[in-house]
């Protein structure tokens, strides 16, 4: 009998989305680059397990977050943390205020229609401090935006195990912007398959393009926008991260990619 399957983790959905999708190490730096001025307090809206705004509070005695999500599954996920509001509501019901607010994972694309997205926007800049408040979200663009397709990545699971991810892309309209999206867990131990989470999420989207996001940010009231590769430039030894808004898009932007656009209260 293999013993090793009596001690291992029994890892579910959410579990192996933070493995294989988040990564809070590298999304902090960005965070606190993005903003310039040692924000304290971020609002993590669509913030599934809060697994962003719980590494944000550990960082430091003066950071909290307020992570806003209307699966409760999701938010119980963790155990509390003090300085973590966990909030289970629409995020546009939010009304806490914050240094910077973050919108990752595409899920932006939860807003439909451009009122919708207006409207939202509008909300997250009311409650922003109204000196150096920033708002970040993420998406998806380049010549494979709307291509059905797929994209498959192994994991490392730590204990001997490997999870293959993958993103597929089952429907897209060009015309429309809508997109539907799911996420795929295979699970595999010495070449076998040993449990699979087949469409262990679903997303159902409208993808907005870059130019979207930055008038509809300028329109909701905001000063400026930027965009950003959704990587640093670099890293230092204590994890400050060193980057600029892009610049060149046809020499710092890969033919499909992923970026953050950011806009700022002042």
């Amino acid at each position: 009998m293999d013993s090793t399957k009596h001690t291992q983790k029994q890892w579910d959905k959410h579990d192996l989305y933070e493995l294989c999708v988040q990564n809070p190490e590298a999304c902090i730096p960005l965070i606190n680059a993005i903003h310039g001025r040692s924000p304290s307090t971020l609002a993590e809206d669509f913030a599934g397990t809060a697994i962003l705004s719980r590494q944000w509070a550990e960082q430091s005695d003066d950071h909290r977050a307020i992570a806003t999500d209307l699966d409760q599954e999701a938010l119980n996920k963790h155990p509390d943390h003090p300085r973590v509001t966990k909030v289970c509501a629409d995020v546009n019901q939010s009304a806490d205020p914050a240094d910077v607010i973050f919108v990752g994972n595409f899920s932006i694309g939860y807003h439909h229609t451009r009122a919708e997205l207006i409207a939202y926007l509008k909300q997250a800049h009311a409650r922003l401090a109204q000196t150096n408040g920033t708002f970040l979200c993420d998406t998806y663009g380049g010549e494979n935006a709307f291509i059905p397709g797929g994209v498959h990545r192994p994991t490392p699971m730590g204990d001997g195990r490997l999870c293959r991810y993958t993103w597929e892309q089952r429907d897209a309209d060009p015309l429309t912007g809508m997109v539907r999206n799911y996420i795929h867990f295979r699970i595999e131990h010495a070449g076998t398959i040993t449990d699979e989470h087949d469409e262990a999420f679903e997303y159902h989207w409208r993808l907005w393009s870059v130019p979207e996001l930055r008038d509809a940010m300028l329109e909701a009231g905001f000063k400026s926008t930027n965009v950003y590769n959704k990587l640093p430039d670099a890293i230092d030894d204590e994890g400050n991260a060193y980057i600029n808004p892009i610049q060149d898009p046809e020499e710092e932007l890969d033919d499909s990619f992923i970026v953050l656009v950011s806009s700022s209260v002042s």
